[in-house]
């Protein structure tokens, strides 16, 4: 279901050839770039919040958590949702952050 699913990044990527030492050091500058980059700008933070799920595979690569909750539509009506991020152990601070968002907007009929 490559197609049905849009894996064409994976396709790509099984066409290449890499030795373990070149795996190595990809994991390796994974983890240098969320050390430097995500992990420090949480330092202040206690989520980000992004539209969308886009956001979503970069707290994948670094195992952190994050929630996607419904914020409104399109307009050509497709609905969209807000990605909400933080770092690892935090869900319990997301999920009361997502449910808020929800209760404004959702329950307060806020929703464009």
């Amino acid at each position: 279901m490559i197609d049905v699913y849009n894996q064409s990044l994976l396709v790509e990527d099984d066409k290449t050839a890499r030795t373990k030492a070149e795996r190595n050091i990809s994991l390796l500058n994974m983890k240098n770039l969320d050390n430097d980059g995500f992990k420090s700008l949480m330092n202040e933070l206690d989520a980000v919040i992004i539209p969308e799920d886009g956001f979503s595979a970069v707290l994948a690569i670094g195992g952190h958590p994050g929630i996607v909750v419904p914020a409104g539509y399109k307009d050509d009506g497709m609905p969209i949702g807000i990605c909400f991020g933080g770092l690892r152990g935090s869900d319990p601070k997301l999920i009361e952050i997502a449910y808020g968002f929800e209760q404004i907007i959702l329950i307060g009929n806020h929703l464009p």
